[in-house]
């Protein structure tokens, strides 16, 4: 059974830090391309950070650029999202998203709140 589950998200505070996971099962993560999205109260879903396995490389949307770091453990099958100085705007539901040209597969979310 194919499964993304996010975990990590929670309230804090603004310049806080919170570390999400996106544990995969089902499929091998290190042949997908991993991103993050989110989606803020009353907004649509955007996309905060994609990582290549291949490649190793990174991309961030610009309002978490040197804020957020995406990896993964290829061994755990899990992708990470270090997510440092926080801002009350970064107040989402955090989506993990494995992508190929056969699947697309999406985690049930996880919270982020930051408080000012």
């Amino acid at each position: 059974q194919v499964q993304l589950v996010e975990s990590g998200g929670g309230l804090v505070q603004a310049g806080g830090s919170l570390r999400l996971s996106c544990a995969a099962s089902g499929f091998t993560l290190s042949t997908s391309v991993m991103s993050w999205y989110r989606q803020p109260p009353g907004k649509a879903r955007e996309l905060v950070a994609t990582g290549t396995s291949s490649s190793g490389s990174t991309n961030y949307a610009d309002s978490v650029k040197g804020r957020f770091t995406v990896s993964r453990d290829n061994a755990k099958n899990t992708m990470y999202l270090q997510m440092n100085s926080l801002k009350p705007e970064d107040t989402a539901v955090y989506y993990c998203n494995a992508k190929t040209a056969w699947y697309n597969y999406w985690g049930q979310g996880t919270q982020v709140t930051v408080s000012s």
